[in-house]
């Protein structure tokens, strides 16, 4: 059996762990003294969380004995002995040790709640109990040893009468009604529970206090930890699955290549089977277990065999039949409406309800159909209908009589009552194929030898779990191109260790930026304008790049610029509109609120989100978005004509960097746009303003090797203006745009007595001690901010608080792996999105480094990755392009119906997606509880007064790469503990589902690529190109 693997460790028990008992006499629990008097709202809620850690940790603890006396301890003292000593020593391997942990941290937490009301600090005592390596090293082999233990436990159930009598009794005897999986599982659960708590714990500790940056360092290490965890546990689940699935084969080809060890599960899940009638009703449906692996689609039948009583003590593994396997390449996924693209409709094969045959579609009647098609055939009927009334309506125009019933408005009705039509047959397509998965796959051919396919229809739980397949399915595919075979250098993969399928970003395509005609221009910065639309069907959703747009930013030195706009409507970039500007342009801001515009005399109708461009001559050139034609809003000139370096905005103040060392702030006019002639000027330093970072209420702006930081409330109260005549100081409050004529020194033609004004700053700090040096780059995630600078291969974290350096990561070693011989490597862009730290180097060169995704520091926690697709020269930027999937598309027909119902309009009658998963429900309730395996999202479900300050709103207002993110992340917080038998309450219907797709996009001269030994296989640098990495979509 598979646990064996295991045997020479679990030999080993004990070594290198002492045991040692703690007393709870001499240590008695930790228990929070009684509340004190005149402490803050926020000092009674952090009070609050403490005590739900504190109250956490005993009944951890708890569960932990129970296990060991409850259940090890009555096994090994048995007689006779039901379960044999070692392979109880497999089942409970490293529960001692877990415990003997957790005794050891719940009599440093006793000591740090006594003296809670002094100090109020507990993040460094989980950094200090949680960082060491026993701990990952015990809860290691417990994960890894996890699924064998579960396998030993049914075995022995299955063989031994008295062992699962003594589970029962046991559950039975328990007050909790708790079996012996639930407990043994709150292992994995612990660090999740740990993180939320945490989460909580931070965002009630205001900044400064003396506890948030051990509580950010105690949250990057816990998610390391349980990330760490959550990894091994997926080893271990996908080699079970694939070894129950590789006994169910009795094919001897497919056996050697599910044995080979060559191919990894990408996806499986439970789908239903269907087989539809001649006007889309289900006939018959069946459960199915479906397969994505690496490079092929196996779709099994499901045999649970077992007693009914073993499965509610220990989840029982089915057996699976297999029923067919197919290469990936041969399996296409077809939507309603699709079904003429692609293929052949006269060779397609479908299931006729009145045969068990296979039949070709050219062998049944026209009017069969598979499911909703036939509603796709009547939405183009309408369409046909709608073009023949428009066309009798232009010709009712031309009459020269009055007719009663035959006029203009009559036609004009007809028209508005057929596009009402049209809209109401798209809605019920689209509800049509929310759940349901088509597969066109490859048959044997016809007597003729013509190549015949042929359709399976897959009902899925969700719109979500669709949504998942196809984008599986379509990353699969991609990730079996030549470029990504392999597309990263891994020190993971060089060691004999596997990472987990799409961990590594997938190479999607690369796509040239310029005509032959513009290959002298350079390319210089880029951005995304994100769009979302819900025109989108389900397949353009899930294998398509983030809606919207990418501007990208170019030009000559001192000669004119240029911006390409290209869409990212589909699975490849494709250029739509080129804008030629002055200059060359050197940065580009997003404005993503609906604004009104700019300076006195513009048109006051919103004009929608906006795209900032900075030239070289010093203008600053907003354009609308695509959506409003990308028409020019408004342009004016920077002081000076200093060339702008870098934009920055926020909903209040508008900043420029310029190259004079000067930062101008556009403050907001009480009419909404920014007062453009009269700029509050800032000088910093000497050197250029590199880089503007938003920080919360605070602007960093560098200069040369310094960081100055500005404080919005500074430029809001304590705006200073030096009087040019008696040098008095004059506070401005926020609306005062206008001050004596002495003070107003910010025109064009005063702008040499702006050097003499200050704006009172908070505080700035040394980035780097060499004063040659200077900062270019800042991206921030959770607690942290990384630096770049122009000549070192280094990268610097800072803490956004205390502002001191907590890390600091040399990538030329990455980097000399691919091209040996280097001397030297210079950063050229940074980017941190979706837990990945992105490094882009003057050698073309990116390396990305994982870091946390919470609210963290974001340190870096593992080896980083080198990409082997790379460009020739510097890579010019990195750039995310993140969108969410139209919140239509992830209704389920169940939720509409709810919301129906809340309306006052109840529904007669079910959909057959709703039938049909309530006919297996009711099915399998008759035999077993439905187990329903929760995720932990937030301590908010917990009764009581919700353990946060924030709003809701507060908490969604940021961008995603730079917000923090739940820990729901965690696919090892479900508990197992919680038994359902009803259906769904109200609330999870209006649960907030966010599935999130994201791309990365690089810019350089050229591109080049490597292969598994690092040797160069293609170049070409002859034009600019775009690289487009994907990643899956996220939920």
């Amino acid at each position: 059996m598979y646990w064996y693997f295991f045997s020479s460790d679990l030999e080993e028990d004990d070594t290198g762990y002492l045991d040692v008992t703690v007393s709870d006499t001499k240590h008695p629990p930790p228990e929070l003294s009684p509340m004190p008097e005149g402490l803050s709202a926020q000092q009674i809620l952090r009070r609050h969380i403490l005590s739900s850690i504190v109250q956490s940790e005993r009944s951890y603890v708890e569960s932990l004995k129970r296990i060991l006396h409850e259940y090890r301890k009555p096994l090994l003292e048995m007689e006779p002995k039901v379960l044999s000593e070692r392979k109880s020593q497999i089942i409970f391997f490293r529960v001692k040790e877990i415990l003997q942990c957790h005794s050891m941290f719940q009599i440093a937490l006793a000591s740090r709640t006594s003296e809670w009301d002094t100090t109020e600090q507990i993040g460094d005592l989980f950094v200090a109990s949680f960082s060491k390596s026993m701990v990952l090293d015990v809860y290691s082999d417990y994960v890894n040893n996890f699924t064998n233990a579960m396998h030993l436990i049914k075995k022995a159930c299955l063989s031994k009468t008295a062992f699962l009598d003594f589970l029962k009794k046991r559950q039975a005897a328990s007050p909790d009604r708790i079996t012996l999986y639930g407990l043994m599982v709150k292992p994995i659960q612990r660090f999740p529970q740990f993180i939320l708590l945490l989460q909580d714990m931070l965002k009630n500790t205001p900044t400064g206090h003396a506890d948030r940056l051990s509580l950010q360092l105690a949250l990057t290490e816990l998610e390391t930890l349980a990330e760490r965890l959550n990894e091994q546990k997926r080893v271990a689940d996908q080699i079970t699955e694939m070894e129950q699935l590789t006994k169910s084969i009795s094919d001897r080809t497919l056996f050697k290549l599910l044995s080979s060890g060559q191919r990894q599960l990408i996806l499986c899940e439970t789908l239903i089977e269907t087989v539809y009638g001649d006007k889309g009703q289900i006939i018959k449906s069946k459960e199915r277990k479906v397969f994505l692996l690496s490079d092929m689609v196996i779709c099994a039948n499901i045999n649970i065999k077992g007693q009914p009583d073993i499965s509610s003590l220990v989840p029982l593994g089915p057996r699976y039949i297999v029923k067919w396997s197919l290469p990936l390449s041969q399996t296409q996924v077809v939507e309603v409406g699709q079904e003429g693209n692609g293929y052949d409709k006269e060779t397609l094969l479908i299931q006729h309800h009145s045969s068990k045959k296979v039949m070709a579609s050219n062998q049944v009647p026209s009017k069969v159909a598979l499911g909703p098609p036939h509603l796709y055939q009547e939405l183009q009927d309408l369409k046909f209908d709608l073009s023949v009334i428009e066309k009798i309506s232009s010709l009712i125009g031309t009459l020269n009589g009055t007719y009663q019933n035959l006029n203009p408005t009559v036609a004009q009705d007809w028209c508005l009552a057929l596009q009402r039509l049209i809209r109401l047959k798209e809605d019920e397509i689209q509800a049509a194929n929310k759940c349901r998965l088509r597969l066109l796959l490859p048959g044997k051919p016809d007597k003729s030898g013509r190549p015949v396919s042929f359709m399976v229809v897959f009902n899925t739980p969700s719109p979500t779990s669709k949504i998942s397949w196809v984008n599986r399915l379509h990353l699969a595919k991609i990730a079996l191109r030549e470029e990504n075979q392999p597309g990263w250098f891994c020190p993971e993969e060089a060691h004999g260790k596997t990472r987990a399928p799409f961990s590594c970003p997938l190479l999607a395509c690369r796509v040239p930026v310029f005509s032959s005609k513009s290959q002298s221009l350079k390319l210089e910065t880029a951005l995304h304008n994100p769009v979302q639309s819900s025109l989108l069907g389900f397949f353009a959703a899930s294998t398509s790049l983030p809606q919207g747009y990418l501007w990208v930013g170019s030009g000559t030195e001192n000669g004119p610029g240029q911006v390409d706009i290209f869409s990212l409507n589909r699975t490849t970039p494709r250029i739509i509109k080129t804008l030629q500007v002055s200059s060359r342009v050197l940065c580009m801001e997003y404005i993503s609120e609906t604004i009104k515009g700019f300076g006195e005399d513009c048109d006051q109708s919103p004009l929608g989100p906006a795209i900032c461009l900075g030239l070289q001559d010093g203008s600053i050139i907003i354009y609308g978005s695509v959506g409003t034609a990308t028409q020019c809003l408004f342009m004016f000139v920077s002081p000076e004509r200093q060339p702008v370096l870098c934009l920055k905005y926020t909903p209040s103040y508008f900043f420029a960097g310029y190259q004079d060392g000067t930062v101008a702030i556009y403050m907001r006019k009480k009419e909404g746009w920014w007062d453009e002639k009269f700029p509050r000027c800032l000088k910093i330093g000497s050197g250029a303003v590199r880089i503007l970072l938003v920080l919360d209420e605070t602007i960093w702006a560098s200069c040369q090797n310094n960081v100055t930081i500005i404080s919005a409330t500074s430029i809001a109260t304590q705006l200073c203006f030096a009087d040019a005549a008696n040098k008095d100081i004059v506070n401005l409050s926020p609306n005062v745009l206008l001050c004596d004529t002495r003070s107003i020194l910010f025109s064009d033609r005063a702008y040499h007595k702006t050097k003499q004004t200050s704006i009172k700053q908070t505080k700035g700090f040394e980035a780097h001690s060499d004063k040659k040096v200077s900062v270019t780059h800042m991206v921030r995630a959770g607690g942290g901010v990384w630096m770049a600078f122009t000549v070192d291969s280094s990268i610097r974290l800072f803490h956004t608080e205390t502002l001191e350096l907590l890390q600091e990561i040399n990538v030329f070693p990455r980097t000399c792996m691919i091209t040996p011989g280097l001397k030297s490597v210079r950063i050229t862009c940074l980017l941190i999105c979706q837990g990945l730290l992105w490094v882009g180097t003057d050698q073309g060169i990116i390396v990305t480094f994982p870091v946390p995704k919470l609210e963290g520091i974001p340190k870096i926690t593992g080896k980083g990755m080198t990409s082997l697709n790379a460009h020739c020269g510097p890579v010019e930027f990195l750039v995310p392009a993140v969108g969410s999937v139209a919140p239509e598309l992830l209704k389920s027909d169940t939720e509409e119906d709810f919301g129906m119902i809340r309306n006052g309009v109840e529904r007669t009658v079910s959909t057959s997606q709703e039938s049909l998963y309530e006919n297996h429900i009711q099915k399998d309730s008759k035999n077993k509880s439905i187990l329903l395996r929760y995720k932990l999202s937030s301590t908010s479900h917990l009764p009581g007064q919700r353990l946060s300050v924030k709003t809701e709103s507060q908490e969604d207002e940021h961008p995603l790469e730079h917000s923090t993110e739940d820990g729901s992340i965690y696919e090892m917080a479900d508990d197992p503990d919680i038994w359902v038998r009803n259906r769904q309450t109200s609330q999870d219907f209006h649960k907030k589902e966010r599935i999130t797709s994201t791309a990365i996009i690089s810019g350089g001269r050229g591109y080049r690529s490597f292969d598994g030994t690092l040797q160069q296989t293609a170049s070409n640098d002859s034009e600019s190109v775009l690289l487009v990495w994907q990643i899956p979509l996220t939920v």
